[in-house]
């Protein structure tokens, strides 16, 4: 009596534990999102799919997005559950993580497809300047998916050849995130830190590099302007001191001429009827 109780009892148990694997395997089925392919792996071209299977509301939209940002020409109002984005050209400006996006009525479900090439590599400026004694910064920047996971950088020789920079001395300090590296030379050095750098990034799929000229001013550099325009006011002052030191004297000659005759006139006015007077007096006492 009690073992047929407790058949009875686990068979039932059973019949529960199936019927919550069913729900549980149901409720997995739905709102599946298969992806094809999982991944690119450097390819020249690639035609990404993404197919919903038993959704769990109605579909009104999809689009696709490329590292997080939608891509506006996918955008469509439908209730179609099936995607698809075709890479024409893949390099490093189109890899990267490309997510198809299906809008339902409850939420928005989603899958990624990675895109992987070689790193592009990048100088932030391609010329460089720094002032003697000063500190020079040097950056390179990376493009493309996956970034780097490693990042080195070189002072290049006359003969091409590299010379590894270290980040355990004084003269060098190297900071790097997967997308961008930064060096720093302290105390600037005409004769010995002037001239090219590289910059040198590798991931999974191969090695990118990049060249940076650095050129290094003495101190006095920038005061050659100041100095120029000095120059240039002082020039201008000695011509106008010269011009009119010689213009003066003459025109205080010419002053001079045109200013006698007139006076020679008051003169002779002032004396005529001093004379005239005379002449009276004696014709007077005669």
């Amino acid at each position: 009596m009690v073992s047929i109780f407790a058949r009875k009892k686990l068979k039932m148990m059973l019949l529960v534990i199936a019927a919550f694997m069913l729900c549980l395997y149901g409720v997995r089925a739905s709102n599946v999102i298969v992806a094809m392919p999982k991944e690119v792996t450097n390819a020249s071209s690639a035609i990404l799919t993404c197919n919903l299977t038993n959704p769990s509301s109605s579909v009104k939209g999809q689009y696709w997005t490329r590292n997080e940002k939608v891509i506006d020409a996918t955008k469509k109002d439908t209730s179609d559950l099936h995607m698809v984005y075709k890479l024409e050209k893949i390099d490093s400006s189109t890899g990267g993580l490309y997510t198809c996006i299906f809008q339902t009525a409850d939420e928005d479900l989603k899958q990624t497809i990675e895109v992987k090439t070689m790193p592009q590599v990048a100088a932030y400026k391609h010329s460089e300047h720094g002032n003697e004694n000063d500190k020079g910064v040097l950056v390179c920047v990376s493009h493309g998916y996956p970034p780097p996971t490693d990042w080195t950088w070189f002072k290049m020789k006359e003969n091409d050849e590299k010379e590894p920079i270290g980040n355990s001395t004084d003269k060098y300090e190297i900071k790097s995130t997967p997308e961008k590296t930064t060096l720093s030379i302290m105390n600037l050095n005409i004769e010995t830190d002037a001239g090219k750098y590289m910059c040198q990034g590798s991931n999974e799929f191969g090695i990118a590099e990049n060249t940076i000229q650095l050129r290094v001013r003495s101190r006095l550099a920038a005061l050659w302007p100041f100095l120029g325009i000095v120059v240039e006011v002082i020039v201008l002052i000695t011509v106008i001191f010269i011009y009119e030191k010689r213009r003066k004297p003459d025109e205080i000659g010419d002053d001079d001429d045109s200013g006698a005759a007139p006076l020679k006139e008051v003169a002779a006015g002032i004396q005529a009827p001093a004379v005239q007077e005379n002449h009276h007096v004696e014709l007077h006492l005669a």
